[in-house]
């Protein structure tokens, strides 16, 4: 007859399993770090293992006919040629289109300029406020262009990127040529405009968005009277060296009732026959066809 055991009993069988498999898993972790402990090195083995290492060069050494070892030199102004060790290059480098580098006059103009109102590191009229020329010469291109004002800026980069955000706000929707530069993008950032990118010079593309676009107004017309619909392209584009197809933009202007921005920073002076850009070419086609229809 098997006899009957308590219940304590049978804790005090678990609690010494349960001691003895700690002790032997301390055990086992003592005895690995004291054989880590015997296998250090001796200050001796750690001399004479720095003594034969050989640190490699972070970077290959360079060879004497490098470039970087060999630069040349431009000398003189950079005009459309560049002198370059005393022979003439054409510069693909540079961004005087209308060659205003080393025109006499215009060298004569800007040491009297300097010579009046000084010169510093930097032009923001921020910075040292607003004087005549700005004034004279924002009439000037508001008169040229064929506009009721102008605004002069220090920096073309800052031109779009401001005027952008300037006019569209959280909320609006800008349609924008995938292709459009680096200052554009970050104007539509700084608007935190809804930004709809159109495949480059695509106008069925552009179309395809705008009645998208319709579409969601005719669904919302509360939100559609608080939302500012916007084109943003380039005369001529940086990235691509061709022209917006201005005329159909145009054509969806009025028919979407959206607004356009167009930069010309690169085509205000090369465009157009007396250089006003693609907003001129564009009229000069206008102007054409009503003569073609009248005749």
């Amino acid at each position: 007859m098997l006899g009957y055991l308590p219940d304590s009993f049978h804790y005090y069988i678990e609690t010494l399993l349960v001691g003895l498999l700690i002790y032997v898993v301390m055990r086992n972790r003592a005895k690995r770090q004291q054989e880590k402990l015997s296998k250090k090195l001796t200050e001796r083995q750690k001399d004479e293992l720095i003594a034969e290492w050989q640190p490699e060069p972070l970077v290959p050494e360079t060879p004497q006919d490098h470039p970087v070892l060999n630069p040349k030199y431009a000398d003189g102004k950079m005009t459309k040629e560049v002198s370059i060790d005393g022979q003439k290059y054409l510069n693909m480098a540079s961004t005087n289109f209308l060659s205003f580098i080393g025109v006499k006059r215009i060298e004569e103009r800007a040491k009297s300029t300097i010579f009046k109102y000084g010169v510093g590191s930097c032009g923001p009229r921020g910075f040292y406020g607003t004087v005549d020329v700005h004034l004279d010469l924002e009439k000037e291109l508001a008169k040229f262009m064929g506009c009721e004002e102008a605004v002069l800026y220090s920096y073309g980069f800052a031109t779009v990127s401001s005027a952008i955000p300037a006019y569209a706000k959280k909320g609006d929707v800008i349609f924008v040529d995938e292709g459009v530069n680096f200052a554009i993008q970050k104007g539509l950032q700084a608007s935190r405009s809804r930004v709809e990118y159109f495949k480059h010079n695509d106008m069925e593309d552009l179309e395809r968005l705008l009645l998208e676009q319709e579409q969601k107004d005719k669904n919302d017309l509360k939100k559609a009277k608080t939302v500012r619909r916007f084109i943003v392209v380039e005369g001529l584009y940086v990235n691509h060296a061709d022209l917006c197809p201005l005329p159909k933009i145009i054509e969806f202007k009025w028919r979407f009732k959206v607004r356009v921005f167009i930069d010309e920073s690169w085509s205000f002076g090369i465009i157009g026959k007396t250089g006003r850009g693609e907003k001129q070419l564009y009229l000069q086609k206008q102007t054409m066809t009503r003569k073609t229809r009248n005749d």
